[in-house]
């Protein structure tokens, strides 16, 4: 094979497909070139994928796979641009002894687009996931949670502990086991024997009547039973 003849002849054919986009870089030893590719879109929405691919002929091609580069990279964020370069490769052992270049940026051109593709589904998703978790927050909001026992039991609780309700309950309980003084008298039993003692031993108590004299043995004056009478005054200064 004429390796000289068919790279010349690839050259010619892609400046003509791409004119006024590929760019000859060198001549010598072998041709070296630069062909931009993107995704759809990305020229009239300013969105998508774009790069370029630089091509370094061998002494060989195309029996053997030309050098393949892949440079300014636009878009790309997250997008590992080796795996195109494997894509690439891949096709390039599938048209070994053709000339392929043409061939491969087809490849390139369509694998950005099914990339980009993806890129905008999974955004679209994000979207639409956002949306509805805003309509489910907001239908959320006017239905209120729903109550189950067990929630509303816990909800009681922590009122009634705000309140300091069981605080104030056990408080009470403890005053309920105060007893009044009913309470405690009825249940004090020595307390009614003790008066029911007082009482037996009040038989026991004896007066002693010497200490008193007999009413018929004093002798009052009529002046005591004068009604006039002033205590300690005699008859004698009576007007």
């Amino acid at each position: 094979m004429d390796y000289q003849y068919e790279q010349t002849s690839e050259i010619e054919a892609l400046d003509s497909i791409y004119y006024g986009e590929m760019k000859i870089l060198e001549t010598e030893p072998f041709y070296k070139f630069c062909i931009p590719i993107m995704s759809e879109g990305y020229e009239s929405a300013g969105e998508g994928l774009a790069c370029q691919l630089t091509f370094t002929y061998t002494s060989k091609y195309p029996d053997e796979l030309p050098l393949v580069e892949i440079e300014n990279e636009e878009n790309f964020g997250d997008v590992d641009k080796n795996q195109l370069l494997e894509h690439l490769i891949e096709q390039g052992n599938q048209n070994l002894g053709m000339v392929m270049v043409f061939t491969l940026v087809s490849a390139g051109q369509e694998w950005l687009n099914e990339k980009w593709d993806s890129i905008k589904k999974e955004k679209e998703e994000r979207v639409l996931a956002k949306i509805r978790a805003d309509e489910e927050a907001e239908q959320k909001r006017f239905e209120g949670t729903r109550v189950t026992v067990e929630s509303f039991l816990a909800w009681r609780k922590q009122f009634e502990n705000d309140l300091g309700i069981p605080a104030k309950r056990e408080r009470e309980g403890k005053d309920k086991n105060k007893l009044t003084g009913k309470e405690l008298f009825l249940r004090d039993t020595t307390l009614n024997e003790s008066d029911l003692k007082f009482l037996d031993d009040g038989d026991a108590v004896k007066v002693d009547e010497s200490l008193f004299q007999d009413l018929d043995d004093l002798e009052l004056s009529d002046d005591e039973d004068d009604e006039d009478y002033v205590p300690g005054q005699s008859g004698s200064e009576s007007d």
